[in-house]
């Protein structure tokens, strides 16, 4: 799974790379995944991809949803969500779940992780209009205090704020990874309940949501993750793998991680009190 800091981050990179090169081939599945997913048969997406040009790559266009990245060729749309990755001419990658080759030698991969979807679809497919939940991006206006608000309604007041904001694709592009940094910022630990927070609590998650997320996007993606060119981004976590060894650059306590909900969590016992 790719999270909406990188796929912002990736989908400009490649509107500044690709866009205008004409596709010359294209193979998916070339390396078996046990949770690599897409459309119909993957042997003939050389056969839908053939001489299309790319137009543009975006993420939270409106086509799917804001976690993916969308890059429309022709008539085509990709649907991805796994780590993409450019690669100039003859530097061919090793593995790959999905390579597109383009008319200057250059080519691009997709590399499936834990797990990912590499959707081809025609634009205007009833499966395209299936697939859009019309769910507003953290990064756009629409998402605004009202509506993160209304996401509330009949969810039970023992949900963990992790289940809240990182489960069942509630926010657009807001998984585990980015959701630690967000409930830092609020000083809210990822198992409190719903139920213990006020209205200013949700207040303060809203701003962090959108300002986190911002931060994010704005820096490249973070710092635990590739860009399209497979540089780390800008951004500096403060809650990952990379700063578990440091103490909370806010209290000086030692930073934990626990196993929860399907994930680590990380958090700060000082900070963010259960």
């Amino acid at each position: 799974m790719i999270e909406l800091p990188e796929a912002v981050t990736i989908s400009k990179q490649i509107n500044e790379t690709l866009a205008g090169k004409t596709i010359t081939d294209a193979v998916a599945n070339g390396h078996p995944h046990a949770f690599a997913w897409y459309t119909d048969d993957p042997n003939t997406y050389g056969e839908r991809l053939r001489g299309k040009k790319v137009i543009s790559g975006a993420s939270a266009s409106g086509y799917t949803c804001g976690g993916n990245i969308e890059v429309i060729c022709g008539d085509m749309l990709l649907v991805l969500s796994t780590p993409v990755k450019y690669h100039a001419p003859g530097k061919l990658p090793a593995k790959h779940q999905l390579l597109i080759t383009f008319d200057d030698g250059s080519m691009m991969s997709c590399t499936v992780q834990m797990w990912g979807a590499m959707l081809c679809l025609p634009l205007g497919s009833d499966t395209l209009e299936q697939m859009r939940d019309g769910k507003p991006s953290p990064l756009s206006d629409e998402f605004d205090e009202s509506y993160f608000n209304s996401l509330r309604n009949g969810l039970k007041p023992t949900m963990s704020a992790k289940a809240f904001l990182a489960t069942e694709q509630r926010i657009p592009g807001l998984g585990n990874g980015v959701l630690h940094d967000i409930l830092f910022n609020t000083k809210i630990h990822p198992k409190r309940k719903l139920e213990t927070l006020n209205e200013d609590d949700f207040k303060d998650l809203f701003n962090s949501v959108k300002n986190t997320l911002k931060a994010m996007a704005e820096q490249g993606g973070r710092d635990t993750e590739k860009d399209f060119f497979g540089k780390n981004g800008g951004y500096e976590t403060i809650l990952s793998n990379k700063t578990l060894k440091f103490p909370c650059r806010v209290c000086g306590g030692w930073l934990t991680r626990e196993s929860y909900l399907g994930g680590n969590i990380y958090f700060c016992a000082g900070c963010q009190k259960l």
